[in-house]
């Protein structure tokens, strides 16, 4: 029997000549990540371990993001904890205040992930890089502890999940839209511990950040990881943003996947997940009259130029909402220097819009963007829990850049065509 894409990574990766699903096996690991909130855990079981240093200095990646700039003394504490730990380390790629951005968006632009790489991280979005035909996956901190000790990681090989994409999405129609299309036909646990293996000719009508954005919310089927077909296109990201060597791994024609699915792109219209479940899906034509107080467009599922350039071409010439706070996050320093040049920044502060320094920020109700009690919020983020953006009885409903554009013009939900 042949192997996924994923199979023949990690099968690479264990120095095995195959390896098959439900197999346990210890891989080597090409980058192993952290932020501000994972970080400092993993370096207390480092220190545990009792080793003097991590196993190589240039494939760790320190990223604080998710509470910086610091909002309070716990979170600057934790900061300067991973800082400390860093430059004793050596560790290269740390990266703070003024150079840094969200960890996942960050890390493909710095050329730090290629094809065929195999990469932890001790966040659960981790498997964002698959979108560049890398295995990705999120860990817990002791996993990050060890693998910055050793280089290596246990895994069971995962089952895969087959999802053929064909045909071109229509207008105001992302990767965003595709994938909460997806989630909500198979659900939240409907590839529990799998991987989600995106192909066909449709692939190739999606942009880098469509697919950036899919392989991020794979774990919001409960994936193990996504990861996307290589293409020309993904090999032209490579080849813009990084030095290091690459591997394409296809999928053998006899590969065995658990299911298969066919999706039409041209059919998917504009989705919307209600809360509190990113499976909670319904077309932007089945919203009804939803008012809202908040949007936020960033995050590391939709923070990139793309989604900039789409919330801009929205907003060019209207106003915000008078009930609406708008709230622009740049995934990037890098994109946040773009958008400026091109005027994006101009159109979202004439439109009312406020614009943020890189962070994560609201996404997990960290800061800049907590909302109140019955509160809604319209987010190009990822999750939509219970409390996941502020007060328990707040609601969140998730979006892509376009929609969400439209709704804080609106004070609705609402399309790009009513505004």
């Amino acid at each position: 029997m042949g192997m996924t894409m994923t199979q023949k990574i990690l099968a690479d990766h264990a120095g095995a000549g195959s390896v098959k699903a439900g197999q346990l096996i210890k891989a080597k690991v090409d980058m192993v990540l952290g932020n501000d909130i994972t970080a400092p855990v993993a370096v207390k079981e480092f220190r545990k371990i009792g080793v003097k240093k991590v196993f190589d200095v240039n494939k760790i990646a320190i990223v604080p993001d998710h509470f910086t700039p610091n909002k309070d003394i716990k979170s600057a504490e934790q900061v300067k904890l991973i800082k400390e730990f860093s430059r004793e380390m050596g560790i290269v790629n740390y990266f703070e205040i003024g150079q840094m951005g969200i960890e996942h968006a960050l890390l493909p632009e710095k050329g730090l992930v290629v094809a065929g790489d195999v990469v932890i991280g001790a966040d659960s979005h981790t498997c964002t890089y698959g979108a560049l035909g890398a295995f990705s996956t999120g860990v817990g901190s002791t996993d990050m502890a060890a693998g910055m000790a050793t280089g290596e990681a246990w895994f069971k090989v995962p089952e895969a999940i087959k999802f053929v994409l064909k045909g071109k999405p229509g207008k105001w129609v992302s990767g965003k839209d595709v994938i909460l299309h997806i989630i909500g036909m198979i659900g939240v646990d409907g590839a529990l511990y799998k991987s989600m293996e995106f192909v066909g000719d449709g692939v190739h009508s999606l942009s880098m950040d469509d697919r950036f954005s899919m392989a991020n919310m794979a774990i919001e089927a409960g994936a193990k990881n996504g990861i996307f077909e290589v293409d020309d296109k993904t090999l032209e990201y490579i080849k813009e943003h990084s030095t290091k060597a690459h591997k394409v791994y296809k999928a053998d024609a006899d590969a065995e996947y658990e299911a298969s699915y066919e999706i039409d792109l041209a059919a998917i219209k504009p989705t919307v997940a209600f809360p509190h479940l990113p499976e909670n899906t319904r077309t932007i034509d089945n919203v009804g009259n939803v008012k809202i107080d908040q949007v936020i467009i960033g995050s590391c599922t939709n923070g990139r130029i793309e989604d900039l350039r789409v919330a801009a071409s929205i907003l060019k010439g209207k106003k915000v909402h008078a009930d609406v706070r708008c709230i622009i996050i740049p995934a990037t320093q890098k994109i946040w220097k773009q958008a400026m040049s091109e005027g994006l920044f101009d159109i979202f502060i004439d439109s009312g819009a406020a614009v943020s320094t890189p962070t994560c920020g609201p996404c997990l109700g960290g800061h800049m963007g907590i909302l109140a009690k019955g509160e809604r919020a319209v987010a190009t983020t990822n999750r939509n829990f219970v409390g996941r953006m502020g007060d328990p009885e707040s609601e969140v409903y998730l979006a892509s850049p376009a929609i969400a554009a439209a709704s804080a013009v609106a004070g609705r939900i609402a399309s790009p065509e009513e505004v």
